[in-house]
């Protein structure tokens, strides 16, 4: 029991931390936009003074808004009400349910923490400031918007669910594709966090930015870049010496690389490396490789998410790639996905790195992290369906990754996502769900209720964006497919 307390106060340590990123730039960005923010700032009388003309405040440092006011009046101007927002928004976590079921299972106690919660929608609209600023300093491998970009047919319906769940929830955007049509686009309204979210704001894909990686492999392997998923990785100068040198390219997409001595999704806590980042994402992978990895042996191939595979596969591929990169990344998003604004993988540099060194291509600096608008995320996931259906190059290797899948063994599967619902795992892609048996699903999923889910065998992609978890992705997820 006492270990139980340890693990809950450690989470409830982990979860202020995290909330406090971008705290001071929020209760900034809610002053400067008092008259539409009111809701949040919880101020009795909101005056104009030296910040009249800074509604649009979209910059860290307030000094790049004021249109009037001297500059002792500008700093006054956020900093009279800082103190007291600020103290305000020093919330503690929400109240985490606690069921006698859960603690007795250690093992998914922090993920299932995560899911069961029920934010406030001040909470929500902090959180989606938070992930909107999550990228700011990172380098970008950009993909410019087609020139003749993909153009929807809409024949919309009502969704009386959809709706209920945008009014109490993080979801933020639903879109249902069915038989070439739009026919379900809903997303949140202004009065809830709409006005940090519309059609052109650029989310987080989270781990949905995997199954994506994934799709570039395929068509690297289709280019010639790769012979083909069975090839061993040990013609990487990067991954010498390490478990990862003669592991194949399809076990990396299984994420069953052996590596479960290491990591489970970031490092684990009990490896005994001092100094070292648990989060993979903010290193590069000669960094991993030169430290963690270095004279290690791989362990049995099972089923092991972690993030460091799809950074591995994304960053082999450029390597592959013999300075073609980019024209392989303009293929997919440009010529075949056809999306109408950029998009782009975030990539690491001299800031943004931990443990602040010299970063250099070479070095495997590239990010699974992708970021997209909500139409784009819709395009991308019809070219994997036209792939499929077309039985293109780049749909045989979605139809092989699928016939190579591998079981998750999961004991305690749960309908909170494809992550902790779907039996199979198969080339970054969560695949084989209870109720759809010879049906051929493909979901991708990410942190915080990201979803794309496509079913290739009907036509239907359903796209969702969400700021947390506590939408009931069962019922408007999976369960609208069938």
């Amino acid at each position: 029991m006492k270990i139980i307390f340890k693990i809950l106060f450690l989470l409830i340590l982990l979860t202020e931390n995290a909330f406090a990123d971008y705290l001071k730039e929020y209760v900034a960005w809610l002053k400067l936009n008092h008259k539409t923010q009111s809701q949040f700032l919880n101020l009795k009388e909101a005056k104009d003074g030296p910040c009249i003309g800074c509604q649009n405040y979209t910059t860290r440092t307030a000094e790049n808004c004021f249109e009037k006011g001297t500059g002792e009046q500008k700093k006054q101007c956020i900093t009279k009400e800082w103190d007291k927002q600020w103290n305000r928004y020093k919330w503690k976590p929400d109240p985490l349910p606690v069921s006698k079921k859960l603690l007795k299972n250690r093992k998914i106690l922090g993920e299932r923490f995560k899911y069961d919660s029920n934010p406030s929608l001040d909470r929500l609209h902090y959180q989606v400031f938070h992930y909107l600023w999550d990228d700011k300093g990172w380098s970008k491998q950009e993909v410019s918007g087609s020139e003749n970009p993909y153009k929807f047919e809409f024949s919309l319906r009502e969704d009386k669910e959809v709706d209920k769940q945008l009014e109490r929830s993080g979801l933020l955007s639903y879109l249902m594709f069915e038989n070439g049509k739009i026919v379900v686009d809903k997303k949140t309204s202004k009065e809830r966090l709409g006005i940090l979210f519309n059609d052109k704001t650029y989310w987080t894909s989270a781990s949905v930015g995997k199954s994506i990686t994934s799709y570039v492999t395929g068509q690297a392997i289709c280019d010639g870049y790769i012979d083909n998923i069975d090839v061993k990785l040990s013609d990487w100068p990067l991954l010498k010496d390490t478990l990862f040198q003669d592991i194949t390219l399809i076990d990396l997409l299984n994420m069953a690389a052996g590596d479960q001595k290491f990591i489970k999704n970031h490092f684990r806590k009990d490896i005994g490396i001092k100094g070292r980042e648990r989060n993979v994402n903010v290193n590069t992978i000669k960094y991993h490789m030169e430290g963690t990895f270095k004279g290690s042996k791989p362990k049995k191939n099972i089923y092991n998410y972690s993030n460091l595979s799809s950074n591995i596969i994304l960053n082999y591929i450029w390597f592959k790639s013999n300075g073609d990169f980019q024209k392989i990344l303009d293929k997919v998003f440009k010529e075949k996905a056809k999306v109408a604004e950029n998009v782009f993988f975030l990539k690491q540099n001299n800031r943004t790195v931990m443990n602040k060194y010299e970063v250099a291509d070479e070095s495997g600096p590239l990010r699974y992290s992708f970021r997209a608008n909500r139409y784009d995320y819709l395009r991308i996931a019809k070219a994997m369906m036209d792939d499929w259906q077309n039985d293109t190059c780049v749909g045989k290797y979605l139809k092989k990754i699928n016939d190579r899948k591998i079981s998750k063994i999961k004991k305690n599967p749960n309908k909170y996502s494809a992550y902790g619902f779907s039996k199979s795992y198969g080339g970054q892609f969560h695949l084989n769900f209870p109720g759809f048996k010879d049906r051929n699903i493909f979901v991708l999923d990410g942190a915080y209720g990201q979803s794309i889910l496509i079913d290739m065998d009907r036509s239907k992609i359903i796209v969702i964006n969400a700021v947390h978890l506590n939408y009931n992705w069962h019922k408007i997820g999976l369960s609208a497919l069938k």
